[in-house]
């Protein structure tokens, strides 16, 4: 089944940088912000155009429907915007008590960060985690069952 292309709307940047959307019917909206409803589970359905006070001026139910070039900005925009790096594996843990450092390697490289406490990690859908280290940067493991033996091993003993 093929997705239904989305209902047209104008989407550029201006000389600042900042987002500015001109709706169908003429409505210009400055300084628009894309912000994804499922981040996790969805991340390419269910993104709403979000005015600078919080209201939602437009919603792109698939970023598919949309033309390449929309599609591009609005991905650039949620790129520059959030900051989820996905581990891929755990390199190794300074202690098996709390507070400890982690040793990571993501999908944007390696780093360490200290992890609070167990409840700072969260069981999502599926088999998806989500840390949040002591800065409030959050990680995501998306899929527990494919880091390799020695990351589920360490991770295990803080679940």
């Amino acid at each position: 089944m093929t997705e239904q292309p989305q209902k047209s709307f104008d989407l550029s940047r201006n000389a600042f940088g900042r987002l500015v959307l001109v709706l169908p019917d003429g409505q210009r909206f400055e300084d628009v912000q894309p912000v994804r409803a499922f981040p996790i589970q969805s991340p390419q359905r269910g993104i709403a155009l979000m005015t600078a006070d919080g209201h939602e001026a437009a919603w792109i139910d698939a970023l598919d429907t949309l033309a390449p070039p929309l599609r591009e900005l609005i991905r650039e925009t949620l790129d520059a915007r959030e900051f989820m790096p996905e581990i891929r594996a755990i390199e190794g843990v300074s202690s098996f008590s709390t507070p400890c450092t982690w040793r990571v390697r993501t999908d944007r490289g390696d780093t360490a960060f200290v992890l609070r406490g167990e409840e700072d990690i969260r069981r999502l859908p599926g088999n998806t985690l989500l840390i949040t280290d002591a800065h409030g940067i959050h990680f995501l493991i998306r899929d527990v069952q494919a880091l390799g033996r020695e990351s589920r091993r360490i991770l295990d003993r803080f679940m």
